[in-house]
């Protein structure tokens, strides 16, 4: 992914913007004391512009100062500077091995604190003071140097104050000249890809095209004219059940099958021609039919028995005294 790729609002690309402006100028210096060679620092740094550029958009803000330094202490030219040269007051870090300087420059330079300086250095921050103490000038009698520390340190922040605007100007520059790829003319802000695609020229309809549409419109109406022809024909053929038989009966459409019977019905008697009608007349008839009704009674009262008590009336269940009702007499005078 290159920063050309990247899609980049244009909120994000002023913020993105603003941010390299603000750190280019230290990295440029920390690229270059920790290299010694200008022209290598400058293609290190120009290399991860573009790469911060193309990952910034997936980051939170607070995440780029970090992630960048992480970017930069990571490039080789920065790990390995066989060909560095030192000139004058920092002639002290040409003696210093590329990992002590850089954990130095990381410091004084960058600005970084220990623990986030520690973390881009894949260490502890006990084994980043160890590397800032053996960074620390020493006197003659081997000791470590303060006033040679902060000596060296304003030196490196007059270098960041000190440097030409020019400079900075051609790292906006391709790196090769002449070469046609689609990386930016510049790494501040990566260019957006805006240019919309030109409009394509509308075609005028062939004529197989003109005639398409009636044809779907034609067998579109055939079809439903044949759907319908077939709903209609299927509604006559089939039997009207439910208008035939009633409510409650059961409709049947095949045929009446009819079945002799095994015997023969009996015969029944004309219904007035009743033999026991004589009878049942003389019953009837007879004045002592109502005491039929009470006969278990009277064979019980002729037996001896006692006669059943009348519950017929309602009775007190504790009959009261006799003195009461002297006493409510007597009350009532």
């Amino acid at each position: 992914m290159t920063a050309a790729s990247a899609s980049v609002s244009p909120t994000a690309a002023g913020a993105l913007s603003a941010f390299l402006r603000g750190v280019e100028r230290r990295a440029l210096v920390v690229a270059e004391l920790q290299t010694g060679d200008a022209a290598r620092a400058e293609q290190a740094l120009v290399a991860v512009m573009r790469a911060f550029a193309a990952v910034a958009s997936d980051l939170p803000m607070a995440q780029w100062p970090p992630r960048f330094w992480a970017l930069l202490s990571a490039r080789q030219a920065l790990r390995e500077t066989p060909s560095g040269r030192w000139e004058g007051e920092l002639l002290h870090l040409g003696t210093l091995d590329p990992l002590v300087r850089l954990a130095l420059l990381l410091r004084v330079g960058a600005g970084l604190d220990e623990d986030t300086a520690a973390r881009l250095l894949d260490t502890d921050v006990d084994g980043y003071q160890e590397a800032l103490a053996v960074a620390c000038p020493r006197d003659a009698q081997g000791v470590p140097d303060a006033q040679g520390w902060r000596q060296l340190a304003e030196r490196v922040q007059q270098r960041i104050r000190e440097l030409p605007a020019q400079r900075l100007k051609e790292l906006q520059q391709p790196v090769a000249a002449g070469r046609k790829d689609d990386v930016p003319k510049g790494w501040r802000a990566p260019n957006a890809d805006v240019r919309a695609e030109p409009a394509r020229p509308r075609r005028r309809p062939s004529q197989q095209r003109r005639w398409k549409g009636p044809v779907i419109l034609l067998a579109t109406v055939a079809v439903m004219l044949l759907l319908a022809l077939g709903w209609r024909h299927w509604q006559a053929s089939a039997p009207d059940t439910a208008a035939a038989v009633p409510d409650g009966a059961i409709g049947e459409a095949g045929p009446v099958t009819v079945e002799a019977l095994d015997r023969a019905a009996p015969e029944v008697a004309p219904a007035g021609d009743d033999p026991m009608a004589t009878e049942d007349a003389a019953m009837l008839a007879d004045a002592d039919f109502a005491l039929l009704a009470d006969a278990d009674l009277h064979a019980w009262s002729a037996a001896g028995g006692p006669l059943p008590v009348d519950e017929s009336q309602a009775r007190p269940s504790r009959p009261e005294p006799a003195s009461s009702a002297l006493e409510t007499t007597a009350a009532d005078e």
